[in-house]
């Protein structure tokens, strides 16, 4: 019998999360791990009237692609992909993993190569999503990989998880919704706001938010969620940022980051382990050093860094900025295949002034 927090969590991504209505094409796109997840989801969507199809990512396979296939390979965009991506009206994304690693091995040149050849279909996912013509969700299954990432045992994940997605509590959709009403309070508060200024420690960082809107991220496309967002003005970053943690992307931690921007763009990047690989994303291509997210976390039920993004950028206290393509929903106009994530703890001695105005202080609002 499936463990009824599993049932609610499938309960929240197709009921609150997508609202899957009838006649609704839903493509369900679990990890081979995840598919005990993928089991109730698929139920939820059969029980809301929707058309589910089943798309299976796999570790193995996966890693056997990255490692032999050819250039022309690595460019070859399956028809599958580009119709599931132009068609569907919702897309539900359940990660996991055998082992998180899997992919440590590859030619960071062959996953350069590979993003490359999906810009054109990410430019149409992005610009589906930002018009809500594509509803989509991603969440985390408990499995033993991750949960040795984040160094929990399974079942410590399995509560960490539940907790932060609100599957735990008698009523999860109530709680999401007083989490949407909390941000929207900011949110309007910054509309019309032109400059941000971060400082602290181990920052000095301004940048332009004229004319951009900040989003309210309340559980509708991340599960969980709990943050505001936007993108800034792309030439606007001036100064400095070391990050608190480390920044993980395909299998690589990417260790005690610091960069340096003017103008808008990156000019001088350094870590102390994985540098190479940092900078070999960094020259992905035009857009990749410039800033396509700012974001604070609000999610204070996520307390410990995982090293997963999908909960380590909502941790309460923390700010996040990400290199690459911005979101058009914000007014950003960046476009580049690289969107890298990465986390700065603000719950000591810190803050965030916005037109000159206290608005942030160490971790907590003050607005």
């Amino acid at each position: 019998m499936a463990d009824p927090r599993m049932q609610k969590l499938a309960d929240i991504l197709v009921n609150y999360s997508t609202k899957v209505k009838p006649g609704d094409w839903v493509m369900v796109w679990p990890n081979t791990v995840a598919l005990p997840l993928a089991r109730e989801v698929y139920r939820c969507v059969l029980h809301a009237g929707g058309n589910p199809s089943l798309r299976l990512d796999d570790d193995d396979l996966n890693e056997v692609f990255m490692a032999e296939a050819s250039d022309e390979q690595l460019q070859w965009v399956s028809p599958v992909t580009s119709v599931s991506v132009s068609q569907v009206n919702v897309m539900i994304r359940l990660n996991a993993a055998h082992n998180t690693r899997v992919l440590m091995g590859v030619d960071p040149a062959k996953s350069r190569t590979h993003q490359a050849a999906r810009r054109e279909i990410m430019e149409i996912y992005h610009k589906r999503a930002a018009s809500k013509d594509l509803r989509w969700v991603t969440t985390q299954y408990p499995c033993h990989a991750h949960a040795q990432e984040a160094d929990m045992s399974l079942h410590e994940y399995e509560d960490f998880i539940y907790q932060a997605t609100f599957a735990d509590q008698p009523n999860p959709v109530t709680r999401w919704q007083a989490v949407h009403d909390l941000q929207q309070h900011w949110v309007d508060w910054l509309k019309g706001k032109r400059e941000v200024r971060v400082q602290g420690p181990n920052v000095d960082l301004t940048l332009s938010i004229a004319e951009r809107s900040f989003i309210n991220s309340d559980g509708e496309n991340n599960m969980p969620s709990g943050e505001i967002y936007t993108s800034p003005v792309e030439d606007s970053a001036a100064g400095w940022i070391r990050f608190s943690y480390p920044a993980v992307r395909q299998g690589r931690a990417v260790e005690d980051v610091s960069l340096e921007f003017k103008a808008g763009k990156v000019v001088a990047a350094s870590a102390e382990k994985n540098a190479e690989y940092l900078n070999t994303m960094l020259d992905s291509d035009e857009g990749a050093r410039f800033l396509g997210e700012f974001a604070i976390g609000t999610n204070y039920a996520i307390q410990r860094f995982t090293k997963n993004m999908l909960f380590d950028e909502k941790i309460g206290g923390t700010i996040h900025l990400a290199l690459g393509s911005g979101f058009p929903e914000a007014g950003g106009i960046n476009k580049s295949t690289l969107h890298w994530d990465m986390v700065r703890d603000m719950r000591t001695d810190s803050t965030i002034h916005v037109d000159g105005e206290l608005f942030y202080k160490d971790g907590k609002f003050q607005v």
